[in-house]
């Protein structure tokens, strides 16, 4: 299988890095929002937009582009920076998050930003959704294929599982999920709430092909992700161990910026840190 080059890693980390800023640009302007779990999957979805999709800005709705399901909904500010990033709306509209009339609510919206293929936020309806865009793929012999984000707490919700076994029976190998095994969830640390661990061992079960990588090296995650395409009668579960609030020290493993917006104070020396690096 191909490997990343060069000159395609400094692109992908060019695009994480001002993905980055971005996030936590919007959620301090927007004074509320997910900083934590977007900034875990900062770096698999500049990949993803950067060099595996299969997608064209200008045309969102192309009958067979690849499609990505952010099903851990409240990571939206990740989704908005890269598709902003990509030229799918005004980088503009990012500072408007979470206002009145904007285009960029709280949660994904079909309907109204393009580039987002489902309304999502409760959790695990997202990957429900992305088997069913994954069997019409696979039914229709259509070449597209369907990359969805679960977060590890929401592994704890029971729909999740029997979208596992749906996906595991028909096997669904036009389906790729990407688990964000941060850890930490807004109650803390997941194995404390309601431990989902095994997961591994858990989506092998219901007939999954099951990949274990760091969620932060490009390297591994694009081998994985030319595995998952490459794999025949099976959907393939990519599970990422990442670190939450990733590229900000003091949000760095710290479940209290699960879902809180940085004061104006604390903004700048975020900045402060961005730039420096």
């Amino acid at each position: 299988m191909a490997t990343l080059t060069a000159e395609q890693r400094a692109r992908v980390q060019d695009l994480a890095a001002r993905m980055r800023r971005d996030i936590i640009t919007m959620i301090t302007e927007a004074k509320s929002g997910h900083p934590g779990g977007s900034l875990s999957i900062t770096d698999a979805l500049a990949l993803l937009y950067e060099v595996v999709l299969r997608v064209d800005p200008q045309q969102p709705k192309l009958p067979n582009r690849d499609r990505v399901v952010l099903s851990k909904g409240h990571a939206a500010p990740g989704l908005y920076a890269v598709l902003a990033e990509k030229g799918y709306f005004p980088k503009e509209e990012l500072l408007k998050l979470r206002k009145i009339d904007a285009m960029l609510q709280g949660h994904p919206d079909m309907k109204h930003t393009p580039g987002v293929e489902m309304t999502t936020g409760s959790l695990g309806q997202g990957f429900s959704a992305s088997c069913g865009m994954a069997l019409a793929a696979k039914n229709d012999g259509r070449p597209f294929h369907v990359y969805a984000f679960l977060g590890d707490g929401e592994l704890q919700e029971g729909q999740v599982w029997e979208a596992a076994m749906f996906a595991g029976h028909y096997g669904l190998d036009t389906l790729t999920i990407l688990v964000d095994n941060n850890g930490l969830q807004i109650d803390g640390d997941v194995t404390q709430v309601m431990n989902p661990l095994p997961i591994a061992e858990k989506f092998r079960a219901f007939r999954w092909h099951v990949l274990e990588v760091c969620g932060h090296d490009l390297d591994e995650l694009y081998a994985a992700i030319q595995e998952a395409q490459a794999t025949l009668d099976q959907p393939t579960a990519i599970v990422m161990k990442t670190v939450k609030g990733k590229g900000f020290a003091r949000m760095e493993n710290n479940a209290g910026w699960h879902g809180k917006a940085p004061t104006r104070e604390e903004y700048e020396e975020l900045v402060a840190e961005w730039e420096g690096r």
